[in-house]
């Protein structure tokens, strides 16, 4: 489809009058991963450009508030998770409970005057109805009594194959998650397009010269304001069946292979925006065993075996081959400054129909792009030419991640100790090799003495303890190296051969 047809297109897909315009506000968004966070303390975030605070009451409930207390906007994310299960303002020690109500303000005159306060609506803090589900936490973006009963008259963008009922034939991979530098639309153009995936993870997922290959796109779903659309990929793989791409708005991309042997791969994409040029992506890996019992092949090796941990950590590898397009390709398009993104692109091939229908979407459907909180800077960060800082791992992903922080504890304890055994051995070897010398020296004979001393040959005990230092020297580098992927992972494309 050309540029030129997109036009035409949007005759096809644009919305009828009686259909509403999608309301950003009124949704459910997934946030974090229940598992991953750490319940003694709150944590801070955005979504759609909102200051929030999530932290786990005394009940155990996950809560969001407003990240700021009512008292004098401190951010309650530099709280505290007290005891009796109220979130503790650090600031001034203002205390609430699940639902956000005031239950303590010290300082006060008396307890008459600090009960008339607490009931004073004023004093509560901004709470937003959330509730767990499939191992995440899920936010709804509008907060208040009206918006807690509209909350529970829809649904979060659940996968059936993870219901507590569905198929023990269903497998989970372990959820990952991460903030990544470009927007949430930037994030579902990205995966609307397959095409991209043997050239961009070239070596990884596929052969950029081999497996770039011609297919059409036919549309699967009819397009719908509030359920987005559908679109499948005809495929010249034998092994596969269908692949479907199935867009449902705010946030989820459900891409579903089935093979011939009726295994499927389910990929779990889900994008929430949180700020101008960042969303925040957590997916997974759903595999469904064929009637035989046997596992479908999955996206590279992230479907082997191993621990969580590793998985994020070695996501880099994966995450960052978009990455260094995307930020840049998000900035090159602000600075067009064209209205429709038609305008700025060429899109002949039919690879790019579900790219197309999703900017068309955006743009008759939902108002053109997502509706930043009116206290947010709607203004997209410059680009960042700082590679090291571009693909930063620590804050985008392993600071709110307990398992990556336990992990990088225990290869940093395994460093130090390789090291230590390391420096041990080497002071073995030269105890040894002192006595050694010292011993030949004792040899009174000027001429066996000489002899001895240019021996080349060292003793068994020196030979293993140098061999043992250069051993776990070599250890305690690799494990260096291995965690500095904590902290950042930097890709070139050019170099990726």
């Amino acid at each position: 489809m050309t540029a030129e047809a997109i036009d035409r297109e949007s005759e096809i897909i644009a919305p009828s009058v009686e259909e509403e315009t999608f309301q950003w506000t009124k949704q459910w968004y997934p946030v974090a991963v229940i598992e991953f966070l750490d319940p003694a303390q709150p944590h801070g975030l955005q979504l759609l450009g909102k200051e929030i605070a999530i932290w786990r009451d005394g009940t155990g409930k996950w809560q969001c508030f407003e990240d700021a207390c009512p008292h004098r906007l401190a951010p309650l994310s530099e709280g505290r998770v007290e005891k009796d299960g109220t979130l503790l303002c650090a600031y001034h020690a203002w205390r609430f409970d699940g639902r956000g109500n005031c239950k303590h303000i010290p300082q006060s005159k008396d307890n008459a005057t600090e009960a008339k306060n607490c009931t004073n609506p004023k004093a509560n803090a901004i709470a937003f109805p959330t509730q767990e589900r499939q191992g995440l936490l899920w936010v709804w973006a509008e907060s208040g009594e009206r918006a807690r009963a509209e909350s529970q008259s829809r649904s979060p963008r659940l996968i059936p194959e993870l219901e507590e009922n569905a198929s023990p034939s269903a497998v989970k991979k372990f959820w990952n998650i991460r903030d990544l530098p470009y927007g949430w639309d930037f994030f579902i153009e990205n995966v609307s397009d397959p095409a991209h995936v043997p050239v961009s993870h070239h070596g990884l997922v596929g052969n950029r010269y081999k497996d770039a290959q011609y297919y059409d796109m036919p549309r699967l779903r009819d397009v719908s304001t509030q359920e987005g659309f559908a679109f499948g990929v005809t495929s010249v793989e034998p092994s596969i069946v269908q692949t479907k791409h199935d867009f449902q708005p705010p946030c989820l991309m459900k891409i579903t292979t089935i093979f011939k042997d009726e295994g499927q791969l389910i990929l779990v994409l889900y994008a929430t925006p949180t700020r101008p040029g960042w969303c925040r992506h957590i997916g997974c890996q759903v595999m469904v065993k064929n009637s035989s019992g046997e596992l479908p092949k999955g996206l590279a090796f992230f479907a082997l075996p191993m621990p969580t941990w590793l998985g994020h950590v070695l996501a880099s590898l994966f995450l960052h081959q978009d990455l260094v397009f995307l930020h840049y390709q998000e900035k090159a398009f602000a600075k067009k400054g064209g209205d429709r993104w038609s305008d700025s692109v060429f899109t002949p091939n039919p690879q790019d129909k579900m790219v197309i229908t999703f900017r068309q979407w955006l743009h008759t459907r939902a108002g053109g792009g997502v509706p930043w909180d009116e206290g947010c800077n709607p203004s997209l960060p410059a680009p960042e030419r700082d590679k090291a800082r571009l693909f930063d791992v620590w804050n985008t992903h392993t600071k709110e991640c307990s398992y990556c922080q336990n992990a990088l504890r225990t290869v940093r304890r395994i460093e130090f100790l390789a090291y230590g055994i390391a420096i041990f051995c080497f002071g073995i070897g030269i105890f040894f090799d002192a006595r050694s010398v010292a011993a030949k020296a004792l040899i009174l004979d000027p001429a066996i003495r000489a002899i001895a001393l240019q021996s080349a040959i060292p003793s068994g005990a020196l030979l293993g303890a140098m061999l043992g230092s250069a051993l776990f020297g070599t250890v305690g580098y690799a494990l260096k190296k291995f965690g500095r992927l904590f902290y950042a992972y930097e890709f070139n494309h050019a170099k990726n051969d």
